[in-house]
């Protein structure tokens, strides 16, 4: 099992360098780790898309306190 962090270090470098196309790309390596038929790489790039869009988020949701 990957840590949350390791995840969140993977969806930095990818946000670095791929800006505001890091999800698609995170998207697109998921989606080639399910053609391949890795369903473990596959949920490891789900988690860090889940990341991307997290990191790539700019105001708390309704309900959600801000740090």
């Amino acid at each position: 099992m990957i840590s949350d962090i390791d995840i969140y270090r993977s969806a930095k470098l990818i946000v670095d360098k791929y800006g505001d196309d890091a999800p698609i790309e995170a998207a697109l390596r998921a989606d080639a780790m399910l053609e391949r038929g890795d369903l473990d790489g596959y949920a490891v790039w789900k988690r860090i898309l889940a990341a991307v869009e997290e990191l790539g988020r700019v105001k708390p949701e309704d309900g959600e306190r801000a740090n």
